[in-house]
């Protein structure tokens, strides 16, 4: 049974394109989507979605790209005392704290891991 029109159908038919359902505007309701802000977007019957849209993003759109730019380093060293941060997790095999390039070896953050450093690099 078809929920817009109320008319039965075999599986083949039950969609409202195969059926060419009179009443499929009540029930087949798309909402668009700002692309930069993410909001629902309301669209009145027979208005465009584009130019609904477009205008939303050209008056009421929320978007800003200065508040959206993500921190590219955001990996904290682990040794006490140091505040770098680096792009990438630079992770020591030993003990499993994540370091800065100039704390990333064993002897230069005093590991405490389940070994002792290889080397002294």
């Amino acid at each position: 049974k078809c929920d817009a029109c109320g008319e039965v159908f075999c599986k083949d038919h039950i969609r409202y394109d195969d059926h060419k359902c009179s009443s499929a505007y009540k029930k087949n309701v798309q909402v668009p989507v700002c692309p930069l802000c993410n909001t629902p977007i309301p669209v009145q019957k027979g208005q465009i979605p584009d130019i609904v849209v477009g205008a939303h993003i050209d008056k009421d759109c929320k978007y800003n790209p200065a508040q959206q730019k993500q921190k590219i380093f955001t990996n904290k060293c682990t040794k006490p005392g140091c505040k770098r941060k680096e792009m990438m997790k630079v992770v020591c095999e030993q003990c499993g704290g994540s370091f800065c390039i100039k704390h990333r070896h064993p002897l230069d953050h005093d590991c405490r891991g389940s070994s002792q450093p290889i080397s002294k690099a």
